[in-house]
């Protein structure tokens, strides 16, 4: 079981990740992108990871659901993954970061 110290550790792990981890069609990782609602790691190593997507028609959403499972479950501490698809609240422009506008060079 891991300590709520080593759970933020995970957590940050699993960050680091998914910053790793892009939209195919948009050049920012899905993290900076805002598609990340909550990242949930329990003491056993469960993750839970709630996630949207830009377009509830995105044709690529099987395959970064399914990319996500596999580099978050190659996180040390981490037991399994549950990646939970929501449209609600929907995504848009506001979630994006600082850092991913300015790459997108919105700001």
């Amino acid at each position: 079981m891991a300590t709520p110290q080593e759970i933020l550790e995970i957590e940050k792990d699993i960050v680091n990740v998914l910053k790793n981890i892009y939209d195919p069609e948009i050049p920012v990782n899905i993290y900076d992108l805002g598609l990340i609602y909550e990242v949930d790691v329990q003491p056993g190593g469960q993750t839970d990871i709630t996630m949207t997507l830009t377009a509830p028609t995105c044709p690529v959403a099987e395959q970064l659901v399914e990319d996500i499972r596999q580099q978050v479950g190659k996180v040390k501490g981490v037991s399994s993954v549950n990646v939970d698809l929501v449209f609600d609240p929907p995504w848009d422009r506001s979630l994006i970061s600082e850092e991913a506008l300015l790459e997108l060079g919105l700001l």
